[in-house]
């Protein structure tokens, strides 16, 4: 492992060099992110799951960069150019801009004005320009003339553009004009005047300047998907003179002819060179910039909605509601398993109202159903005050159900899978009850992209979304844990070591040999070896199998531990993880060993005082406005609860319950200065808001949160 990059890694991350070390090696060695994170904090000195995988993305980042410097090194030692003092200089870098205007010259690229020029013989004239020794020019030109070149004018032409070529190859002078794009830039937007029609959801930036350090990532990224639709012109503004004056006191050191033709390279290489490759450079590094912050508010969105609470193993009936084509609605047991569907029809233009409550009513008292999941799109709010008014013979929770992505699921590879015979309305329904019964569990069979949280995931760099989403996804199963015995494929490839094939394994095993009754049992599971064992075993649960350590987060490899520590106490296994006393008297000091210190000890004493416990705490049931149904309803000065259904860097949505989101912008949040609402809240907060503001024909309500 190369000493060199751990050092990089950990100066760029404030990370010890110990720790990135220890880190690498156990990545080198097989172990995942959630098991280092989880189970290796001796090694990486309590490293989080974040700084884990940062260091994961800068390693990968500096073996891209060491695979293309090895290119460039080639590349020019092919064409007999690479000097000693060049390969030093490329091999001791490690800054991507410096080793491409390091290669600049060297690259291989279509034929430019400099080239006809060279081949016309001119780059001696060039060189006799650029000493500035006072020659006679014109007279010099004129050894150069040829059947191509038959003006003395051509001939200082050709000599200024070979050296515009060299002026925008030095690299120097690239690095100083680069910094001053990202100190003084101004980005620049405008609205193509042949598309105005067409751009009015970009009217925010038909006329629009920012000074690009300020410029914030949805912001940028707003203008960039203007530009790709063709519908905005988007540019970098800098002081063309100061850079023309910085580029001048470079090169220029006369006066007279030689300094004027030069002044003229220098122009020429500013706008038709320099100029347009650096602001393209500039734009792209923010792009990359403003792509990273929208995939880390994306991806922290969906953490939140994985981990939101489970209601749990209860009997749900759930509704997706709809208006002609009527409320459809599925009955599922405890276990989430389909037991009967249904279509109602209490809205216009059937308003079926009675029979509708009827059908319900008795679908309730048949399945003993505990709790009712509505989804919260079309009809939502009208239904469900048609199932408030229900009086049923046992109490029966109603909470609505964010349905994002309930109807991608429902044409999905994996719903054909589970409900082969069923129509697409109804998996839709049972997806939005198992929503309501385990959203975490329900939400992995969708691709992240389509459950609607965060915004332009379609805009930014697809491959580092798809690999932040799914080490999000798998950071919060394995923070939850899985219980072994009812864990479908889809939940049980993200639990660290497995995967898709192993996850397949898992449950056919299960499915020919009955419920797993320990988690050693896993190591039967054909293809499923120790690496496998060792990075999984921890973060898979069996309730009530024969050892009780297999209910907690304890990993099998510590279980001698806390055996060790019962006995000490003279208690059985079961009497020491019910006795908290008996815990608190144990020293824990006495049980660090070589491989296992007191971090993991504290952890294993955490898992004992909590036993099998869901981290992501209980449902709770919340209620609209009954006011409130259209925006029409909705009015300046108005206090209203809502929900958060989404976040952003520039504020929070909220569902007030009028099937258009609210903003709460970030300046609403609160009166103290944030960088980022989730400094405050998070999805699916219960909120009161004030609306401040609505554009009905924009489809727009403001709001500031209640202090």
């Amino acid at each position: 492992m190369d000493q060199k990059l751990i050092e990089l890694i950990s100066n760029t991350l404030g990370i010890t060099f110990s720790s990135v070390k220890s880190t690498l090696q156990l990545m080198e060695d097989g172990a995942t992110i959630p098991f280092i994170a989880r189970y290796r904090k001796e090694m990486t000195g309590s490293l989080d799951e974040v700084q884990i995988s940062d260091i994961q993305k800068q390693y990968k980042k500096l073996l891209e960069l060491v695979d293309r410097k090895v290119f460039i090194l080639s590349s020019i030692e092919e064409q007999g150019k690479l000097t000693p003092e060049l390969a030093a200089k490329i091999t001791a870098s490690f800054d991507s801009n410096e080793i491409e205007d390091l290669y600049l010259p060297y690259k291989r690229k279509k034929k430019t004005k400099a080239d006809v020029a060279r081949e016309n013989g001119l780059e001696p004239l060039a060189k006799i320009i650029m000493s500035q020794r006072g020659q006679d020019i014109e007279l010099a030109a004129k050894k150069y003339l040829n059947t191509n070149i038959t003006t003395v004018k051509d001939a200082i032409q050709g000599a200024q553009d070979i050296i515009a070529e060299w002026i925008s190859e030095d690299q120097d002078l690239r690095d100083k004009i680069r910094q001053n794009f990202r100190k003084f830039g101004i980005i620049m937007s405008k609205v193509v005047p042949k598309k105005k029609d067409e751009a009015e959801k970009f009217m925010d930036y038909f006329e629009f300047q920012e000074a690009l350090h300020k410029c914030p990532s949805h912001r940028y990224l707003a203008m960039m998907r203007g530009e790709n639709e063709g519908l905005l012109k988007v540019g970098i503004s800098v002081d063309d003179d100061r850079m023309l004056t910085m580029i001048d006191r470079k090169f220029i050191r006369s006066n007279g002819a030689e300094a004027d033709i030069i002044a003229d390279a220098v122009a020429d290489s500013y706008k038709r060179l320099i100029y347009p490759a650096i602001e393209t450079q500039i734009k792209n590094e923010f792009k990359e910039k403003a792509d990273d912050e929208a995939i880390k508010v994306f991806g922290e969105n969906l953490r939140q909605l994985l981990l939101a609470p489970p209601l749990g193993q209860k009997a749900v009936l759930a509704v997706d509601p709809g208006f002609r084509t009527g409320c459809k609605v599925v009955c599922l047991d405890s276990n989430g398993d389909f037991k009967e569907y249904k279509t109602i029809f209490p809205h216009p233009p059937q308003n079926q109202v009675g029979d509708a409550k009827e059908m319900i009513k008795n679908l309730v008292y048949k399945y003993q159903i505990q709790a009712i999941g509505i989804g919260n799109g079309t009809a939502s709010r009208e239904t469900q005050s048609i199932l408030q008014e229900i009086t049923f013979d046992r109490k029966v929770d109603i909470y609505m159900v964010n349905e994002s992505g309930a109807s991608i699921y429902s044409a999905s590879d994996v719903a054909r899978e589970e409900f082969p015979d069923m129509d697409l309305t109804i998996r839709g329904a049972i997806s939005i009850g198992r929503r309501l019964m385990d959203p975490l569990a329900e939400l992995v069979k969708i691709d992240a992209k389509s459950i609607g949280v965060g915004q332009y995931q379609h805009d930014v760099h697809q491959g580092k979304l798809k690999e932040n989403l799914d080490m999000t996804v798998s950071s919060c199963v394995n923070r939850v844990g899985v219980n072994l015995n009812t864990a479908s494929r889809h939940i049980l490839t993200y639990i660290a070591g497995m995967g898709p094939s192993i996850a397949k394994n898992v449950v056919e095993y299960r499915r020919t040999n009955g419920d797993f009754n320990s988690i050693a049992q896993l190591k039967k599971v054909p293809r499923l070896g120790d690496k496998a064992y060792e990075q999984s075993a921890g973060f898979l649960r069996i309730r009530e199998g024969a050892n009780l350590l297999d209910n907690t987060g304890v990993h099998p490899e510590s279980y001698g531990i806390v055996e060790k520590m019962a006995k000490k106490s003279g208690l059985s296994l079961a009497q020491f993880i019910d006795n908290t006393e008996a815990r608190k008297q144990i020293n824990l000091h006495e049980y660090v060993t070589e491989n296992i210190g007191l971090p993991t000890l504290m952890d294993i004493m955490k898992e004992l005082d909590k036993p099998g416990l869901d981290p992501r705490g209980e449902a709770q049931q919340f209620r609209f406005d009954d006011k409130l149904k259209t925006m029409n309803d909705v009015y300046e000065g108005m206090v209203v609860p809502g929900l958060v259904t989404n976040m952003t860097n520039f504020g929070a949505f909220v569902d007030i319950g009028v099937k258009q989101d609210g903003l709460l912008h970030i300046s609403q949040i609160t009166k103290k200065y944030i960088q980022n609402p989730s400094e405050v809240l998070h999805l699916g907060q219960e909120l009161m808001v004030k609306v401040i503001g609505i554009d009905i024909p924009r489809k727009r309500i403001n709001l500031t949160l209640l202090f």
